[in-house]
């Protein structure tokens, strides 16, 4: 009966440590998406600045909620030159996101998403003007977006600018280089819309 007893103990053992190896062994998964936690949008008309922030503190897959402001109202009639800063501020120091879009400038593209308040956007970089981790200089003329200029009309009032950072978008898609959405597929990196004002 002990050795019975023993052995059923042995095996039952046996059992968890074979459970316990298993779930050690278990590869973690990995993620290649950029890690954001704040991206600031920079509109300048040479006299006055207005700046947009978008903070997520925890990232996308955090449980705190991220908070999006503006510094101001844009002024109507006005063309503003547009830049744009993302940084993983779960690094210390911070780390500067800007440089890997850079270097995977193929790979990324923002879209500037505007309702009825007649702001137009065009963009002012292209992949061309960055070079790739190698140090690589890419050769094509499709955009990246983070410069970019922002052109306001007579038309006042409250509205929404979207900012999406997509990664691997088909950039040869119809539309897709003149900045429209429509059929750029790709995984949003960031995807934020602030309340704006223009006065």
């Amino acid at each position: 009966m002990n050795l019975s007893k023993f052995l059923t103990v042995f095996s039952v053992a046996g059992l968890i440590l074979t459970s316990c190896s298993s779930d050690d062994d278990a590869p973690a998964p990995v993620s290649e998406e950029e890690v954001i936690t704040t991206m600031e949008v920079t509109l300048t008309d040479g006299t006055d600045t207005v700046t947009l922030r978008f903070f997520d503190a925890d990232g996308a897959d955090g449980p705190t909620a991220p908070t999006g402001t503006a510094s101001g109202p844009l002024k109507a009639s006005t063309t503003y030159t547009g830049s744009i800063s993302i940084l993983n501020e779960t690094e210390d120091p911070a780390e500067n996101v800007n440089e890997e879009i850079e270097e995977e400038a193929d790979e990324h593209q923002f879209f500037y998403v505007t309702d009825d308040l007649g702001i137009s956007t065009a963009y002012t970089d292209k992949e061309s003007d960055y070079e790739n981790a190698s140090g690589v200089q890419f050769t094509s003329e499709n955009p990246v977006g983070l410069t970019f200029s922002l052109t306001t009309t007579a038309t006042t009032g409250d509205g929404m600018l979207r900012f999406v950072l997509r990664h691997e978008p088909t950039k040869d898609a119809a539309g897709v280089s003149g900045g429209d959405i429509t059929n750029a597929g790709g995984d949003p990196d960031i995807d934020w819309t602030f309340d704006i004002s223009v006065e």
